[in-house]
Parts: C-alpha cells; sequence; structure tokens
C-alpha cells in the first residue's frame, strides 16, 4: 500500500427524511443562541421556515444571497449579524446561500450550520470564494467550514430534474477528481467510489419520479460524501477548466461540470487507470470506461453535453485553453496544448468520448 496522509475534517453531520426538525438540537449542541438565517430570495419561504422552528432562537432572516458572493453582500450580511447579535449563521440552500456563511464566518468567525437543498458539496469544505472588482478570489481556511450540516431529503423533493442531473453530475467530479489526486489516500478513496455510486443509481430514478425520496436521499448521500472529497484532497484538470470556463465566460456552474467531467476524464484515462476502473465500476460498467459512463449517464438524463449549447462561443476556446494553461498544477497527464485545445473542442461540440 502507499504512503499516505489522512486529514479528517471536523463537522456534524445529521442525515435522513425530516432531519430538518432536529435544527434547535444541532443549534444547542453548537454552543449558539441567537442564528441570522441564510437564504436566496428565491427561497425566503424555507427560510422562514427555518425561522419559525428556531422561535427564540431565530435573529432574522437575509435572503439576499446570490452567486459568487460578491463582497458587497458579505459585507452588508456580517453588518446585519452584528446588528442583530447573532452567534451563528445558518445557510440554507445551495452553494451561493453556503459561500455567503462562509464569507461571514471568514470575517467573524461566526459558526455556520449548513443545511443544503441541492448537491453541490461545498456545505462539507473549508473553501471559500468572493467576489470583489469583478475577480473572484478562492481560498481555503478552517473557519469557514460548516460546524454542522443538516442533510434532509424532503428538502430536494422541489430541486427541478435538469438541476438535480446536472448538481450531481457536479458532485461526480468531485470524486472522481479525488480518485487520481496526488493527495489521495484510501479512505477518500473509499468516500468517492460509494459517492459516485450513490448518485449514479439516484439520477435514473430522479428522472422517472422526482417525488422518490429513497432516490433522493442516495443522491444526498452521495453528495456529502463527494463533498467530503472535495474539501480533503487538491483537485485537477476537470476543476481548473471548470473554473476557467465559469469565471471568464460566466458559463453556469453545474452544467459546465456536467459537459466537460466525460473529457477530462478521457484526456487522463491512460495516465490513472485504477482511477477509472473504479469511476467505471461505481456506475456499473466493468469495462474501465470512465468517460463514456459519465457520458451516458448525463446525456440519458437530459442533461446538456455541449459548451456550444450553455452560451460557449467556437471563438472564446483558444482564450480558454491558453488561461487553462497559465498556471501549472498537478494533473496525472502532463498539460499539453494541443491535447486540451481538442479537449475543448469535444466539449464544445458535445462528442462522446471515444
Amino acid at each position: 500500500m502507499k504512503s499516505f496522509v489522512y486529514q479528517g475534517l471536523p463537522s456534524r453531520v445529521v442525515f435522513g427524511a425530516g432531519s430538518l426538525e432536529q435544527l434547535p438540537q444541532a443549534i444547542e449542541a453548537m454552543g449558539a443562541q441567537r442564528a441570522l438565517v441564510l437564504c436566496t430570495p428565491e427561497q425566503r419561504a424555507g427560510a422562514e421556515r427555518v425561522a419559525a422552528l428556531l422561535g427564540d432562537r431565530a435573529a432574522g432572516v437575509f435572503d439576499r444571497a446570490v452567486m459568487h458572493v460578491p463582497i458587497e453582500t458579505a459585507r452588508e450580511a456580517r453588518e446585519v449579524a452584528r446588528r442583530m447579535g447573532a452567534d451563528c449563521a445558518v445557510a440554507i440552500g445551495g452553494g451561493s446561500t453556503t459561500g455567503l456563511g462562509k464569507a461571514i464566518a471568514l470575517d467573524s468567525g461566526l459558526p455556520i450550520l449548513a443545511i443544503p437543498t441541492t448537491y453541490a458539496g461545498s456545505e462539507m469544505t473549508p473553501i471559500y470564494g468572493i467576489t470583489e472588482a469583478g475577480l473572484k478570489k478562492t481560498g481555503r481556511d478552517m473557519r469557514v467550514l460548516p460546524r454542522s450540516v443538516i442533510y434532509d431529503p424532503l428538502l430536494t423533493l422541489s430541486l427541478p430534474v435538469g438541476l438535480s442531473v446536472t448538481s450531481g453530475i457536479n458532485a461526480i467530479a468531485h470524486a472522481a477528481e479525488g480518485l487520481y489526486s496526488v493527495e489521495g489516500n484510501p479512505v477518500i478513496d473509499l468516500m468517492a467510489e460509494e459517492g459516485i455510486a450513490a448518485i449514479g443509481r439516484a439520477l435514473p430514478r430522479i428522472q422517472a419520479n422526482p417525488q422518490d425520496v429513497e432516490a433522493r436521499s442516495d443522491a444526498l448521500y452521495g453528495a456529502w460524501l463527494c463533498g467530503i472529497v472535495l474539501g480533503s484532497v487538491g483537485m485537477a484538470l476537470h476543476h481548473k477548466l471548470c473554473h476557467t470556463l465559469g469565471g471568464s465566460f460566466n458559463l453556469p456552474h453545474a452544467e459546465t461540470h456536467t459537459i466537460v467531467l466525460p473529457h477530462a476524464l478521457a484526456y487522463n484515462a491512460a495516465a490513472a487507470p485504477q482511477a477509472m476502473q473504479r469511476i467505471a465500476r461505481a456506475l456499473g460498467r466493468s469495462d474501465g470506461h470512465a468517460a463514456q459512463a459519465v457520458f451516458d449517464l448525463a446525456q440519458s438524463n437530459g442533461a446538456p453535453v455541449a459548451l456550444k449549447h450553455i452560451g460557449m462561443k467556437a471563438e472564446d476556446l483558444d482564450r480558454a485553453c491558453e488561461i487553462a494553461l497559465q498556471n501549472q498544477y498537478p494533473n496525472p497527464r502532463p498539460l499539453e496544448t494541443g491535447a486540451i485545445r481538442k479537449l475543448l473542442d469535444d466539449a464544445f461540440e458535445g462528442r462522446r468520448p471515444d
């Protein structure tokens, strides 16, 4: 067995249908007294329900979370928390709301309790991102890791099927790259394969019946495991490409991950055969063709498979390739300009990997 370092992340997880009802006890376990509830404008009703559950422990609701966490929004939320005497934040929603909670914690040290309603996985990571003057700064700081997370599959029943599929494959991307990370270890490998398998079996059932609670539970369980992988080990080519495409060309996050992942796996396949075997096996294939397995999972469940269908322009592909190659980073296969340019072209056209 190879040598490795494993560092567990200190968070408390409460999982199960109806587990939202345990919120007051979870706040008490954190030693907190007054919680500021965070959400997007669209999720105000869910935040009000959370505030009602908290009763006197609710300091108020801040409903202005948006994508990429603008620094102005983070500062406003911090001031509201201070003014209301909040000693913790409860973030209900997807990555945007969790990201706002992290921005508050980074500056103030307020502990966060996260209640995910998508499969983003950011609730399990100490990674944050804040946008200032049009530039998104990301970093890693243990202060932003949510102290407690409540996973209630009932809260995901209203997640649209299309977003469920792309959010789920976005989560699979975290686990897939974790399997060939230079910081990988046997514990993370187990979590990664189990996470991929859980989401892989859940998505077709959600597509068939969005109200299938067991399928929703599988997907959320998988997202939890994939989120741990993302927070524990470094990512590689796939995440770098998606960061470039999303940040520089304003492409939607989950859809971009869904489209790029099969092509990033195809690029790395020969250099990481064991990882490809585990990914393919988790998705029910015995031939080791991880790239095809992920592409077929996306296409058969109605997800977009071509960058040209989500707003990417052909004339921007050269620039995207240039940006992606600016800084070298660990990846199983060396970064080669021609091969990465072809990867982007395949993803642009939506070609099924060979």
